[in-house]
């Protein structure tokens, strides 16, 4: 372990929903540069990864990895054991923190806030003696949070947050506002979370910062791309297959553009819950011919696909829950590329899509106007060229990854002084 004279380095907690996770290439980036900044990091995980393989960049990060329990039954006896041991020898912090849980269970009924209390007690008595931390971050405002949160209170270490997208809109307002409340500071992703979450919490005196996740652009080469497109075009769409993404639009406007006589084919990367709903549609609008799902891949093969794709096109919209995106990276990684965009004026996707000047942006649920933005792009190379030179500038103005997390990085050396740099 290292140590600054008998004294482990002060270490940043980071409480992470999983660890590696394919989707998740923000975070591991954002680990990665933090440690080459100095910081010393250490990963409290919820959940094993689920995928059989990771990215590269992962294989470089130096942080320690320990994985709570991630179900209450299978394992009690664990849970039970540090949390006993905790309340022992120290009634009152953990007295304090299941009042805490009760009044936060009262409001929702929700099960889930057991667990967290039960997860960070493991997370105190077990793996947090002799690291160093002294601080916990969380990604996600929600169950990564709550569960940094009473860590917290048992350990008496502040917390702060990071809010992406589904957990600010999904979570109950009275819940997300405690938390925010108690927290030391909350980052989040996009000027319109930061208003969202400011109107939310306009009594709070927690400081609330935006820096965007950005993307590292070495990875994201654009020369030697033909920015003409000729038939069939390829069409890529790499999103999660949940109702926020707007597939169903994605697909509506496919077969328009197929019954306008355009000549394409389509793929989709990604896996989802609503797989089987959109290979119903596939097969409803005939599309079966055109289009191919190629579920989860690694990153390096995302880029290969956005190498050899015309267009990228994402149906964001809101779902029924409130669920949203903020800016999809993958967006800002076809931009980079010089890959022509096409997406909605949803969330955050305004503050870098901006209509026939780094791409085309429409209204959501949209097929028609969806399809027309799509046929303009693929057809037009005066248009073509323009945005996605337009595009690349901004990426590389707004959405470097490398300026972006040294940002960060310096709002967490002025928010949290006990880590400081090595």
């Amino acid at each position: 372990m290292e140590k600054t004279g008998n004294r482990p380095t002060p270490t940043l907690c980071m409480v992470l929903k999983g660890y590696p996770r394919i989707s998740e290439t923000f975070i591991s980036n954002e680990i990665l540069i933090l440690e080459s900044l100095g910081y010393r990091i250490h990963i409290i995980s919820m959940r094993h990864p689920r995928e059989p393989f990771t990215h590269a960049s992962v294989k470089a990060i130096r942080a320690g990895v320990d994985y709570l329990p991630s179900s209450i039954l299978p394992n009690l006896h664990i849970l039970l054991y540090h949390n006993l041991l905790l309340a022992l020898k120290r009634p009152r912090t953990y007295f304090k923190a299941m009042k805490k849980a009760a009044q936060r269970w009262f409001r929702t009924r929700r099960s889930a806030t057991v667990k967290h209390l039960l997860q960070a007690g493991v997370l105190v008595h077990r793996f947090l003696p002799g690291k160093g931390i002294v601080h916990f971050h969380a990604h996600f405002a929600h169950s990564p949070t709550s569960v940094a949160m009473f860590a917290s209170l048992l350990s008496g270490l502040p917390f702060s947050f990071f809010a992406h997208a589904k957990d600010i809109y999904t979570s109950d307002t009275r819940q997300l506002r405690e938390k925010i409340d108690m927290a030391r500071f909350v980052v989040t992703c996009t000027r319109y979370n930061q208003r969202y979450l400011s109107t939310l919490s306009a009594a709070s005196t927690t400081p609330l910062f935006c820096v965007y996740h950005g993307i590292n652009l070495d990875y994201f080469s654009s020369n030697g791309r033909d920015l003409s497109a000729i038939p069939p075009y390829k069409i890529i769409t790499v999103a999660r297959i949940t109702e926020k993404k707007g597939l169903d639009t994605v697909y509506r406007a496919l077969a328009i553009l197929r019954d306008r006589g355009i000549d394409f084919r389509h793929t989709l990367i990604g896996e989802g819950d609503d797989r089987e709903k959109i290979l119903d549609l596939i097969k409803e609008l005939d599309l079966g011919d055109k289009t191919r799902l190629c579920g989860t891949l690694t990153h390096e093969e995302v880029i290969s696909h956005y190498a050899e794709s015309d267009l990228f096109v994402l149906g964001c919209r809101i779902a029924g829950n409130g669920d949203r995106d903020g800016i999809p990276n993958v967006m800002a990684e076809s931009m980079a590329m010089k890959l022509p965009v096409v997406g909605t004026d949803v969330s955050g996707l305004p503050e870098f899509l901006e209509d026939g000047v780094t791409g085309r942006m429409v209204p959501p649920q949209k097929p028609v106007k969806l399809a027309g933005a799509m046929e303009a792009l693929l057809k037009d190379d005066a248009l073509r060229r323009r945005v996605t030179r337009e595009a690349r500038k901004r990426v590389e103005r707004n959405f470097d990854n490398k300026i972006l997390v040294r940002e960060l990085a310096r709002t967490y050396k002025t928010m949290i002084p006990e880590i400081g740099q090595g």
